[in-house]
């Protein structure tokens, strides 16, 4: 089913789109390839602004507000190597804390931008929240200001495949509670699942050394980074690394299913206990991404990235 044959809501939008892209970016590697390729995209995708999703992960940072911290550095220095620095001024501080329940929001900057900029956009024309982790600026936003829900599309990169054997999924699952206020709103919401679905997009240190390395210096930053994160955690020698965030920006730019596929579908909620799903009682459909088309899409991502022209100068 193309886009076209769903819910107008969900149609491929027309070009250029507005965004936000909210990115736990310091969390792991593949959210700098989407920042980049979202950048490498400026004549379809015009990003308003960054907002930080929190994460905690006793590898990476001790507590969310580090997070905060880490991810605006992160973000900084992809922003350097793609030559926009005139972006830093629009990275907003996200939450702390991940909600403690589904009627609080927690107030951060992230939050609070995400309500003010999606003010002038409707249903017709809806800002677009690209979510690409725990989504708790998102549906923090929606409780301090219910209407935003006619103002905004959300596509997340979170749960897994709805017949996946276990729903036990990081972006979903660091903040049960801001996933089942989201998808149990009235939003246009586009769910592309992780395990079962977006797991399909991986590469591997020889792709990666063909297409990028050498290329331009946000090429070789994510070259390098990408090996050193596989490495690290390699205990086979051979690796493949799943580059799972790109496919939420990607989604705006799927004109006649090049890079997916989904259908309208009813939408299930993350139980609080048990990992698994639930119907909703929501009866607005949501837009399910099933399938990944994965050569076509890690294609045009190497070829942008290697070649827009912003990167190499």
């Amino acid at each position: 089913m193309t886009c076209e044959d769903s819910l107008p809501i969900y149609n491929c939008p027309a070009k250029p789109v507005d965004i936000i892209l909210d990115t736990d970016t310091y969390n792991e590697i593949d959210d700098q390839y989407a920042i980049a390729y979202t950048l490498a995209n400026c004549d379809k995708i015009n990003v308003l602004g960054f907002t930080i999703a929190p994460f905690q992960k006793a590898c990476c940072v001790k507590d969310i507000p580090e997070s905060q911290i880490k991810s605006r550095e992160e973000i900084i220095r992809v922003l350097t190597y793609c030559k926009r620095t005139d972006y830093i001024d629009k990275i907003y501080i996200g939450s702390d804390r991940f909600l403690a329940d589904k009627n609080t929001p927690v107030l951060s900057p992230a939050a609070e931008f995400i309500v003010e900029a999606s003010k002038g956009y409707n249903k017709d024309k809806p800002l677009y929240i690209c979510a690409i982790g725990a989504i708790t600026n998102v549906a923090s936003a929606i409780l301090i200001d219910p209407d935003i829900v006619n103002r905004v599309c959300v596509v997340w990169l979170g749960g897994t495949a709805l017949d996946y054997y276990k729903n036990k999924e990081y972006n979903m699952h660091q903040d049960v509670i801001a996933a089942r206020i989201v998808i149990g709103s009235a939003v246009p919401f586009v769910q592309l699942p992780t395990f079962g679905v977006v797991s399909e997009f991986t590469t591997t240190e020889y792709e990666l050394e063909h297409w990028l390395k050498g290329k331009n210096p946000i090429c070789d930053y994510l070259y390098n980074s990408t090996l050193a994160f596989a490495e690290k955690r390699s205990k086979t020698g051979a690796w493949s690394k799943v580059i799972w965030d790109v496919v939420s920006p990607a989604w705006l730019l799927n004109e006649n299913d090049r890079f997916m596929q989904g259908r309208p579908e009813n939408r299930y909620l993350p139980t609080l206990k048990g990992y698994r799903y639930t119907k909703s009682k929501n009866r607005n459909k949501m837009f399910y991404v099933h399938k990944i088309n994965r050569d076509a899409l890690m294609s045009d991502m190497f070829y942008k990235l290697a070649n827009f022209k912003g990167f190499n100068k």
